[in-house]
């Protein structure tokens, strides 16, 4: 693991409010400009999003993603089941049905107490603001090993691979945890180059033995590329996979051609399922995965003709 994997690790994990971004930005600028890349940190969007690009994007073979920005701390996890749609409705459902009961018996009790409809109307509207307002201005996770400090630490290690240098474009989107909208702003910006170069996209890969390579369809001519290159290792699997039957929305969805990479664990219920992000307990960032995607990538680029 290369030293400034293991700061932004050890330091850097909370990257949500526009402080702790600088603060990222000006870190991870440094530290690569001072080992011979060019970054350059570009503000676009709706949100002004900070998309920091690190290489030659018009010459480099394929561009490589990920999200930089975190999530706030939630009680509950985002929990995904990409390959088992009903399984995830039935979560969706599950939480939806438990913030009901909730507000339905604290709003009965304040009926009783108040006997005034108007207090019960204030009171939901009021938990539904609150409940919109934690998912997206809460307190900052301060653990994200996973989400997305394992996608970020990708980067940084194919960044310091000698067999990729000059051929890969590193970009670390923003806001990707409100709506995808820092890849959303990069994407528009560079409409021409990126409407035939392939965007390979690296969110949640650090928590889990099986990496699903989700190809979208006009990627399917690197899908043989994709099965040679990325090789299981130990109890690690790799599992290549179609966008029309999985799941999984992250950056990669704003790009026409795409394959999005993630990490999952399964059992007989779920199958692949996902079950720590946006909670203290995402903790863990393997770098055993990381090394067999870098491996994969050096494979990839010399047999895929990107």
């Amino acid at each position: 693991m290369q030293e400034l994997s293991k700061k932004i690790l050890a330091d850097y994990q909370t990257r949500k409010t526009k402080k702790q971004k600088t603060a990222f930005i000006d870190m991870l600028t440094k530290e690569l400009e001072a080992a011979g890349h060019t970054v350059r940190v570009e503000k676009s969007g709706l949100f002004r999003s900070r998309n920091i690009v690190v290489g030659d994007l018009e010459n480099s073979k394929i561009v490589l993603g990920a999200h930089y920005d975190t999530a706030p701390a939630l009680p509950i996890p985002n929990f995904l089941a990409p390959k088992n749609i009903l399984v995830y409705l039935l979560f969706v459902l599950a939480l939806v049905a438990g913030l009901s009961l909730i507000e339905f018996l604290v709003g009965s009790l304040l009926f009783l107490l108040t006997d005034s409809p108007a207090v019960v109307t204030l009171f939901l509207y009021g938990m539904l603001a609150f409940f919109l307002g934690w998912m997206f201005l809460g307190k900052a996770n301060s653990h994200t090993a996973n989400d997305n400090t394992s996608g970020v630490v990708t980067l940084v290690e194919a960044l310091s691979c000698e067999e990729l240098k000059g051929q890969i474009c590193c970009v670390f989107f923003d806001h990707e945890e409100v709506g995808l909208f820092g890849s959303m702003a990069f994407a528009g910006k560079h409409k021409r180059v990126m409407r035939d170069k392939l965007l390979m996209n690296f969110d949640c890969v650090g928590d889990g033995d099986y990496l699903l390579f989700v190809v979208n369809k006009r990627a399917k001519g690197h899908w043989h590329a994709v099965e040679s290159a990325f090789q299981p290792s130990g109890d690690k699997q790799v599992v290549v996979t179609s966008a029309i039957t999985t799941m999984y929305p992250s950056d990669q969805a704003n790009f026409k051609k795409n394959i999005g990479v993630a990490a999952f664990k399964k059992n007989k219920l779920f199958g692949y399922y996902m079950n720590k992000i946006h909670t203290p307990r995402d903790v863990n960032c393997d770098m055993r995965n990381i090394q067999l995607i870098v491996d994969g990538l050096k494979r990839f680029l010399h047999e895929s003709g990107c």
